[in-house]
């Protein structure tokens, strides 16, 4: 590392002792002030000639980036700005992130990181992370040596098959790590420097891409079977080598991998599926606090998941949890569950089914007096199971149509609406539509962020299900702690405290979900909660104080005095 940070002993000031100078200074986004470096630093680090005269504070600084934010036209150009500023000045990029969250968080991830993943090698500027494919086999572990010594605290990974709602990315797919772990920073705290975006490039079946002469990935069909299997093999491998102390998040791996990275390395090192898991806890939280509201319990729900893939049936194991851990048996728990894909409902007399999606079968019996022929479509599982929740998972815009929705709303006072697929143009129906056909009787949140509706007088506020409650909180507990693995009990607890955390104001005017605003607040509160758990269930070491050494994890973005090293 070029810093380190130090404490006079003098004045008890804390300052870094950093090794670069000039140029390079400059050059470093985890170190560089811009014009904020001050007349003393200057002159020790050889900067005079290099900056203009005049040195801002940070808040001028924070004038200017929202001067020029402004003045980009759309939400992409805005993407593009601050991913050039996070290149530049990675202090400045997350104070105003943490001070804009609301606003920011939408441009650097979900919904228009997506747009972002889509034309990556069109608006390539600078690299970031790692990029591993199969020409690499036998130099993984030295390719994860190349960035600086410091070991991370947080990698994320992804092989870009499943990128959001829009699919196979290839290369492209890069964008998803970086933002996530943005939101770690902002989130939770984690430090920039402790974080790792890693990219398994194994090739691509997007023919848009494999076609495109700017196209920066390997230019070959997606490696599958055996090989691609040994690939993970050893990239797992040499990362419990080269950092065994950190935290590994699969993102956006393809249905028929998500299960199999998750089960067979659980074990081996601190790792988690966001999309399987971070999804899941996120929904449970929210179904926590509808319940609260409404004065219900686990047996009153009746649940459908439109979407069976790696999210769908992540949902469906939490929530079976969630439901054992209040009483229910295995069975009770299971029998209030309806999982469709896109065919039919997932049930027993399919033969086209994985073994994942055959463990959440429907029996014979349960669909006894609904009067269909074959297997049964989602319109017609609603229509004969009532739900009391109706969750999407499927990426299909549009899917809950009007007819659906009444379907619900006819058979439930209050039902519980959650249209979850990202980005926004993926969403299964828009909230103020679900309110119309509900008559204002649903309670609606969604994965992306929607504006509060105005029906009748009333404002119904959308909350937003965003695993940035859940995945940075699970980060920063599991490192406080150094967890040895990440388990389901750590995810329920999370989803506990996150659904305690919802004012019952909120939730009373339809919110789910806490303010993003709060976001810090809320992730140290479940830090502590996981960190507890992974104690409780013997994954980590006894500590006297969580909170404590949750607390020295959490950075806040501001400038410190420099100090040649």
């Amino acid at each position: 590392m070029h810093y380190s940070v130090k404490v006079d002993p003098d004045t008890s000031q804390r300052y870094l002792a950093v090794s670069v100078r000039g140029q390079d200074l400059l050059k470093d986004s985890l170190l560089n002030k811009g014009t904020a470096f001050t007349e003393e630093e200057r002159d020790a680090f050889g900067l005079r000639g290099l900056l203009p005269d005049h040195v801002s504070v940070i808040d001028s600084q924070l004038d200017r980036v929202r001067t020029q934010l402004d003045l980009k036209p759309d939400p992409i150009q805005k993407n593009i700005y601050l991913s050039g500023l996070q290149d530049r000045n990675e202090t400045l990029f997350y104070r105003f992130l943490i001070e804009n969250l609301e606003e920011v968080v939408p441009l650097v991830y979900t919904p228009v990181v997506a747009e972002a993943c889509r034309h990556w090698s069109r608006l390539y500027r600078r690299a970031r992370g790692v990029f591993i494919t199969p020409k690499d086999r036998g130099r993984i572990t030295t390719l994860l040596r190349s960035r600086p010594t410091r070991e991370p605290g947080v990698i994320v990974v992804t092989d870009n098959e499943r990128i959001l709602g829009i699919g196979d990315q290839g290369a492209g797919g890069m964008g998803i790590p970086i933002g996530k772990l943005a939101l770690y920073t902002a989130g939770a705290g984690i430090h920039p420097a402790n974080t790792f975006p890693i990219s398994l490039d194994v090739g691509t079946n997007n023919e848009e891409l494999l076609n495109d002469p700017l196209y920066l990935g390997l230019h070959e069909p997606r490696l599958r079977g055996d090989d691609y299997w040994s690939l993970i093999d050893e990239f797992v491998e040499a990362v419990t080598e080269v950092f065994p102390h950190s935290l590994l998040q699969w993102e956006d791996f393809g249905n028929k991998t998500s299960f199999r990275n998750l089960d067979r390395y659980r074990d081996r090192l601190a790792s988690f599926n966001d999309d399987i898991e971070g999804t899941a806890a996120t929904v449970v939280a929210g179904l926590l606090v509808a319940m609260r509201e409404l004065g219900t319990s686990w047996p009153d729900q009746r649940i459908v998941i439109a979407g069976a893939g790696s999210a769908g049936i992540g949902l469906a194991r939490t929530i079976t949890a969630a439901m054992r851990g209040s009483g229910m048996t295995e069975a009770d728990a299971r029998s209030r569950i309806y999982l469709t894909d896109s065919k039919s409902l997932v049930n027993e007399d399919r033969t086209d089914i994985t073994e994942e999606k055959r463990v959440w079968a429907v029996e014979r019996e349960r669909m006894a007096g609904w009067g269909v022929t074959g297997s049964p479509v989602l319109a017609e599982v609603v229509r004969n199971v009532h739900p009391t929740v109706l969750i999407g998972l499927s990426g299909q815009a549009g899917l809950f149509g009007k007819e659906m929705i009444r379907d619900v709303a006819d058979a439930v006072e209050r039902p519980l609406i959650m249209p979850m697929s990202n980005p926004t143009n993926c969403t299964e129906v828009l909230p103020a539509d679900a309110l119309d056909w509900t008559e204002g009787r649903a309670i609606i949140a969604t994965g992306s962020p929607f504006e509060p509706v105005v029906r009748d007088g009333r404002t119904h506020q959308i909350g937003q299900a965003n695993n940035m409650y859940i995945f940075p909180a699970m980060g920063l507990g599991t490192l406080a702690v150094q967890a040895s693995r990440v388990t389901d009990g750590m995810f329920l607890a999370a989803a506990e405290t996150l659904a305690d955390a919802v004012d019952p104001a909120l939730s009373a005017a339809g919110a789910l979900f806490p303010s993003i605003t709060d976001v810090r607040e809320v992730s140290r509160a479940l830090a502590v909660a996981v960190g507890q758990q992974a104690i409780a269930e013997g994954v980590a070491d006894e500590q006297e104080d969580v909170g404590a050494l949750v607390d020295d994890l959490i950075w806040f973005p501001e400038y410190i005095p420099f100090r040649p090293a």
